[in-house]
């Protein structure tokens, strides 16, 4: 028994060291993330955009987003709005056509975004009118530049492209205004980030932009998982085209209001980043092994984001089986006049507090309203803090079909300004 619990402790010991590395890693990106972006030179209107957008059930707010589009700073000539309607039982198809867009149906049945993509993509392919993509969400609001930005990327060079997440309800409830502030983050302490740094941003479900020579070079979109846009960033960076970062292109984007919307959704997050994991270790092991610099940087960089929900669920089993390791063995710790509580308590006061300056910080760079979003800030802790028990179910009952949320925020680029 006392062999091992020393081998315990050893593990435990090796784990920390471990779990140390991963956070500094990451903290090392936090400069990178205080450094402004270079804006893409400004160039003529040249590209021409298929922007689609996967609709299911969305009549209410589907018309807002199609006006966006068609009010955009870009040639009209330059650019068709396609809705593909896909498992709908209301008047989707009607209204997204009477707002002046074009309909595209699946042939084929339809289980994700995924399946609808890669099906209409393929039409696009054998139809060679187009030069790139631009992907929405059905509740989102494009802002009169987005086209226009994503073309000065494209005419830079870029293959793929992802714009700005914002939010169309941040201060709606304190999970709307979590979620606002989650995708701050993403923005500004990743994708900003990494693109400030060298490395690749990541695609982040809507409001972006892939040229379609270069998704028929990696022969169509054919992603398999339940995050199609995780997936396809990973094939982007083992093809060695890091995903290009333009915050200029701005997508305002409708969040859940509850937790049970928000629950079922980080479910099909977490079920699509552990299927990208299982069918992308080994090519990530190889692309850093035989890619470039650069290559090997990025194939790192994605195979520890894949690993985040191992990483989480690893850290928490590691805090109680130092708890158990303590209660058996008193002489464990150095501070022997301190009691497990406290430091439970101690822990728990400073991660908040840590995520409470977080907070505070990506507001201020992001220059949004702090004092109405305190919601958000008080609550993003927990909002975190939940996604261990999600975690812990996905591995071992994965999300296996897509569940809408319903949007109602029927807002224009207007009312958001």
């Amino acid at each position: 028994m006392i062999l091992f619990l020393k081998f315990l402790e050893h593990f435990l010991w090796i784990s920390g060291v471990v779990f140390t590395i991963y956070m500094v890693y990451y903290v090392f990106f936090i400069p990178f993330s205080l450094l402004k972006k270079q804006k893409f030179q400004n160039h003529r209107p040249k590209c021409h955009f298929a922007v689609l957008i996967a609709a299911r059930n969305e009549q209410t707010v589907i018309s807002n987003l199609v006006q966006s589009l068609l009010s955009q700073n870009y040639p009209k000539e330059l650019y068709d709005i396609f809705v593909i309607p896909n498992n709908c039982t209301d008047n989707t198809e009607k209204v997204a056509q009477d707002a002046g867009a074009k309909i595209m149906k699946c042939e084929k049945i339809t289980r994700t975004k995924g399946d609808v993509l890669e099906q209409i993509i393929e039409r696009l392919l054998k139809e060679k009118k187009h030069d790139a993509i631009c992907v929405f969400d059905a509740d989102n609001i494009a802002d009169t530049n987005f086209l226009s930005s994503m073309n000065n990327a494209w005419c830079s060079g870029a293959k793929v492209a992802q714009g700005f997440r914002d939010s169309k309800n941040p201060m709606d409830t304190y999970i709307s205004s979590s979620y606002s502030i989650y995708y701050l983050m993403v923005n500004r302490l990743y994708s900003h980030a990494r693109w400030n740094s060298g490395l690749s941003a990541i695609i982040n479900g809507s409001g972006f932009m892939a040229d379609l020579s270069f998704i028929k070079e990696m022969g169509g979109w054919n992603t398999k998982t339940m995050t199609e846009d995780i997936e396809f960033t990973t094939k982007c960076i083992l093809n060695n085209n890091p995903v290009f970062w333009v915050p200029e292109a701005i997508t305002y984007d409708e969040q859940p209001l509850t937790f049970s919307q928000s629950w079922r959704q980080r479910r099909r997050w977490s079920t699509g980043i552990y299927q990208c994991l299982c069918h992308y270790f080994l090519p990530l092991l190889k692309g850093m092994l035989k890619g470039s610099v650069k290559g090997f940087r990025m194939c790192f960089d994605q195979l520890l984001f894949l690993f985040s929900p191992i990483v989480q669920l690893a850290w928490a089993i590691s805090l109680i089986l130092s708890q158990f390791l303590e209660f058996l063995l008193p002489h464990y710790f150095p501070y022997v006049n301190d009691n497990s509580i406290s430091r439970i308590t101690s822990s728990i006061l400073i991660s908040f507090f840590i995520s409470v300056l977080s907070c505070l910080l990506v507001l201020i760079l992001e220059r949004k309203p702090v004092f109405k979003m305190s919601a958000g800030i008080i609550y993003y802790w927990f909002f975190i803090a939940s996604w261990l028990p999600i975690n812990a179910v996905c591995l071992f009952f994965r999300t296996k079909e897509w569940k809408t949320i319903s949007h109602t925020r029927n807002l224009t680029v207007k009312d958001i300004k």
